[in-house]
């Protein structure tokens, strides 16, 4: 038996006119939550169009000449504004008949690319019960005719499931939020002997090891914990009446200090130069729909945020030093910049807030720009909710020139974030998106 999507009423009507204004065919994203359970799909976002797209509504005339990885890219971006419990689940194109027989091959080819993608900047590892299938949807821009199927993204050999697709009133209108801001303060030491202080490896060398500690920590959910298997509503009543109304949690996160016995290590003296320090604190979100969760899906969906928030701000702060500093500036001197602040935007009919990061100086036509461009969105400048406070990052490199390689690495670091930058003003101002509220030190001897 395939899988079943339940999906809010609006996307309908979304991909309707999309048919009507892109020919011939017109491809995007499917974002909602998996669970054991059930499938929701609250959003649609097509597409951004290239440059050479923009002034009339068309695209090219053959499925072969679809842009695998600009579609890649986009999803890479879109996955950075999901908060917690939300992700990438599904592809989808809107194709005259002539070009349907092969779209199904074209989704399949982009679904997999998404997910290779996704799967290298992650800091944590799927559960052996999750859900790893994901949706690809064949609408006929003629007859509106639906096709859902659905391919298994942890076998590369995987054939096409089929799936069901069901439309439902109001679907977006009631989740489950999970809110919570972590402390931050880790220390990165760079060994004596590690080559050319590669700051970007260390740095997530230094979150990874961090992130199993995320993981092993004790989440306390309105001051009590719970058992995972416990329904997360239990004893409780959803408040409200309001036709859009969200259930608000809020987590205390409890690091432990000790891993217990089984995970005792020996000391080691290590001769270092320098160190990074990343402190402060970060705010996170995590959504749940209210289908009877149970509290280990809405921790591991709010761990995930914790995780994915410092992991996407570091990520960010080195392609904004490549990009500005250059691949070749061989010797760094201490600077400061201000960082981006983390904020949250709601979309119509919903209940759930995107997430989105704000330089200090950034308009907010700027933050309303990248939403219509990621997002496909209208977002009204009251409504841009910012959740963190202004901070700084505090940067002192070593001194020491940067061989060859690490110049050839930077090199083509550069080469391909341009590639990425064709996206238009979104990939470029989500490039240079930091996050914010911890700073970031760097020390050398």
């Amino acid at each position: 038996m395939g899988r079943t999507y339940f999906v809010e009423e609006a996307i309908g009507q979304y991909l309707s006119d999309l048919s009507t204004k892109f020919k011939p065919y017109v491809t995007g994203l499917l974002i909602g939550q998996c669970s054991s359970q059930r499938d929701y799909v609250i959003r649609a976002v097509r597409t951004p169009p290239k440059e050479e797209q923009k002034e009339g509504n068309t695209s090219p005339s053959k499925l072969e000449s679809i842009d695998e990885e600009w579609i890649t890219a986009h999803a890479s971006q879109v996955s950075r504004m999901l908060p917690g419990g939300l992700l990438v689940l599904g592809v989808f194109i809107i194709a005259t008949p002539e070009l349907s027989k092969d779209s199904q091959n074209a989704l399949r080819k982009i679904i997999f690319s998404i997910e290779k993608s996704l799967t290298k900047r992650r800091l944590w590892k799927p559960a052996e019960e999750e859900v790893s299938d994901r949706a690809a949807l064949q609408v006929c821009s003629a007859t509106k005719k639906i096709v859902c199927r659905t391919y298994d993204v942890q076998d590369p050999k995987s054939s096409a499931k089929p799936a069901d697709w069901k439309y439902q009133s109001a679907l977006s209108a009631s989740w489950l939020s999970l809110d919570c801001t972590v402390n931050v303060n880790i220390h990165i030491p760079l060994l004596a002997t590690s080559p050319n202080h590669d700051l970007e490896k260390n740095t997530r060398n230094g979150l990874n090891r961090w992130s199993k500690q995320i993981e092993d920590s004790v989440f306390l959910i309105n001051g009590q914990a719970k058992d995972d298997d416990t329904e997360l509503l239990e004893g409780q009543k959803l408040r409200g009446n309001t036709q859009y109304s969200t259930q608000i949690s809020d987590v205390k996160v409890l690091t432990q200090l000790s891993q217990g016995s089984s995970h005792r290590s020996t000391a080691t003296v290590q001769v270092c130069s320098g160190s990074i320090n990343l402190k402060g604190a970060v705010k996170c979100r995590a959504y749940v729909h209210n289908n009877k969760p149970k509290v280990k899906e809405a921790v591991q969906a709010l761990k995930r945020d914790i995780i994915n928030t410092l992991n996407d701000r570091c990520e960010i702060l080195f392609e904004d030093l490549i990009i500005n500093e250059g691949p070749h500036k061989k010797n760094f001197e201490r600077v400061y910049h201000v960082l981006p602040q983390r904020l949250f935007v709601p979309f119509a009919g919903s209940s759930v807030m995107l997430s989105d990061y704000k330089f200090g100086d950034e308009a907010a036509g700027e933050i309303q720009e990248r939403f219509v461009e990621m997002l496909d969105q209208s977002v009204q400048a009251e409504d841009i909710h910012i959740a963190e406070e202004l901070n700084t990052v505090d940067i002192c490199p070593v001194t020491e020139n940067t061989d060859d390689t690490q110049q050839k690495q930077l090199t083509k670091a550069t080469l391909l974030l341009k590639l990425q930058q064709n996206i238009g003003v979104v990939i470029a101002a989500a490039v240079a998106v930091f996050a914010s509220i911890f700073s970031f030190n760097y020390f050398s001897d």
